[in-house]
């Protein structure tokens, strides 16, 4: 959980659901896409990143982001935070590499997720990183596992395909 911690991991989605809720104080619900990119650009003179847009790895949209904004078009309706989500995805980019000076203007998972936790009633943001925290361990749970089934070490420093853990097993069963 230590590793997700910190404003450009852990609580990421929380920066950046506050950077939205900040815009919402500002604009109110009756918001226009030229506000956003006006907020865009008072945030960048401010000094400021724009919180969800760019990614250390991913030089194209998150295909994260892109499952959230699939889930919220089909089982989310009329909720004004989930449309500025929407909204944002429409014109940030646009606004941000109309500087010149960003080479990955798009978004990541944290741009939405954290609308989507408030949409299902989970406001408090403190838990955010516990969900995700909880989410990596179902990843990691299956090949602690496999180690245990194996009898390999609990930490290994390579990870190995299909066929070399078929052949571990064919090994025990000898």
């Amino acid at each position: 959980m230590n590793g997700l911690a910190g404003p450009l991991h852990g609580l990421a989605n929380q920066e950046c659901l506050n950077y939205i809720l900040n815009f919402k104080k500002i604009y109110g619900d009756a918001w226009t896409k030229e506000d956003i990119a006006t907020h865009v650009a008072n945030t960048l003179k401010s000094g400021k990143v724009v919180p969800g847009y760019g990614h250390a790895v991913l030089r194209k949209t998150d295909p994260r982001f892109m499952c959230e904004l699939e889930f919220a078009n089909e089982y989310i309706k009329d909720d004004n935070l989930i449309e500025l989500v929407k909204a944002n995805y429409e014109v940030i980019p646009k606004e941000l590499a109309k500087t010149g000076k960003i080479s990955n203007p798009w978004p990541n998972v944290d741009a939405g997720s954290g609308a989507l936790l408030m949409h299902y009633g989970l406001t408090q943001q403190d838990y955010y990183t516990v969900l995700f925290g909880v989410s990596r361990a179902f990843g990691v749970a299956p090949a602690q596992v496999w180690s245990r089934a194996l009898g390999l070490p609990i930490e290994r420093p390579n990870s190995f395909t299909l066929e070399h853990l078929k052949a571990k097993v064919q090994e025990t069963k000898k």
